[in-house]
Formats: C-alpha cells, structure tokens, sequence
C-alpha cells in the first residue's frame, strides 16, 4: 500500500507540472522534495514553512487519483528525512511532516482546477487582476492556461465572470462546503473499493450488476392453518372425500 503498483500509476497526471508554487526557502524544500515524490510514484501538493514548534516544514503530498493513505504519508517521511538532511535546503533545525492535501485542499495544477470545477475556491494573485487579488467563487471552467470563476462577492455594475491566469495565482483553496464534503464521502469509498480488488480482497462487480433484480421466493403456503385442521376433522368423520374437498 505504501509503494503505488506502476500499473496503477496514471504517468500524465504524475508528470503534470504545478502551476501554483511556492517561492523562496520553500522553493529550495521543492526542488529536493519533488524528484524523490515523483521517484515513489507520488505527487508534490504544496510545500508549507511556519514557525510552529521552532521550525515546522509540511510537505502535503498525494497519488495521481488523489489518494492519500498514513501509510503512504510514512513511507515518503521515511525516503526523504535522509534527502533533507544530506541535502539541507533550511539552515536550522526543523520538525518534518508529511500530510495529504485534505478536502478543504489547495489548487495547484490544472487536472486539480478540472476536477474541482462547480465547487467554491478562494483565490489570492501573486499578479493583481484588474487592480484586485482576493477572489472567491464557483470554478466554472479551465481554458488555456486560465480558470474562469463565477464570483460570489460582485457589487451592481460588475461582471460576475472573470478569467484568472493559473500561474499568476499565488494561492487557490476550496472552501468546505456540504456539496464538498458529499462528494469527497463518495471519492473515497470509490478508491477504498478499487484498492481492496486490485489487492484481492473484493471481488469484481458484476458487469451487469443492477441491471436485473431476481425477484425473492415465495414463501410456501402454511400447511398447518385452521382451514387444513377444520378439512381433517370433517375428513375423519367422513363428512368429505379429502381426495376431492367439499
């Protein structure tokens, strides 16, 4: 479970690129952190530098189909401590931890904008759109290298619409909603079923299960009811022929 099968590994998403990243030490994190995510078969989300505990660096992390188990959160903590230290792209000490993108997750590709579309995000520019940076709404689409969003926040007089350049984004996060929540219920009980048959633990659906129901069998008629015991009594005193009923 730690180590994605190659044959499960969609190789485009993979090696689709960020669009969204992040700049200075956090940058230097990126470029040692990456090729070894990428070597396990696992994609680089976001790279997060806070003062918690001292010094804190959160690498979020996921599959190509946005999974993310703890177990896979421990095999990569456990491939790239050794990379970090050797490497050191942070001058002083620093606690490493390693998560998934989360549901209320970041926005750093473009499958990411395709895949959220209908959904609420928050956007902050690294470049300002039409003399604004802070934007919120409805991912309506992805065209070229921008998103359109339907704002939510639009005064009179002003265009809900507005197409925003991906790799001018300094942040875009989904806002947790019902409908968010909903749909990411249903994306994991998905991928838990499609990870139990690839290991054998589940067998395959039916190709037409659903399509027919069987209808349940009828019970069978009660052999002992008060007409069978009242047709007995009037058989034995010879009332009736029970060959023939009355």
């Amino acid at each position: 479970m730690t180590d994605p099968t190659p044959g499960s590994i969609d190789t485009d998403l993979l090696d689709e690129p960020r669009l969204v990243v992040e700049p200075g030490v956090a940058a230097r994190v990126s470029a040692v952190a990456a090729p070894v995510l990428h070597g396990m078969g696992y994609r680089l989300v976001r790279i997060k530098i806070s003062g918690e505990a001292g010094c804190t660096v959160q690498i979020m992390a996921e599959r190509p189909d946005g999974s993310m188990q703890i177990e896979d959160c421990e095999a990569i903590s456990r491939a790239l401590s050794p990379v970090l230290d050797v490497a050191d792209p942070i001058e002083r000490a620093y606690r490493l931890e390693i998560s998934s993108p989360g549901i209320d997750r970041p926005l750093v590709r473009r499958s990411d904008f395709e895949r959220f579309s209908g959904h609420l995000v928050k956007i902050e520019m690294a470049v300002a759109h039409e003399g604004r940076k802070r934007f919120r709404g409805t991912i309506a689409g992805v065209e070229g290298g921008a998103v359109r969003l339907n704002r939510d926040d639009v005064k009179a007089g002003e265009e809900a619409g507005v197409w925003l350049t991906m790799e001018d984004i300094a942040e875009a996060r989904l806002v947790l909603t019902d409908e968010l929540i909903a749909e990411s219920m249903r994306r994991g009980k998905q991928a838990e079923r499609e990870l139990k048959r690839s290991l054998g633990l589940e067998p395959p659906a039916a190709p037409h299960a659903g399509l027919h129901k069987s209808k349940p069998a009828k019970k069978p008629a009660p052999k002992n009811t008060k007409q069978h015991r009242l047709a007995a009594e009037r058989a034995r005193r010879g009332e009736i022929d029970p060959e023939r009923g009355d």
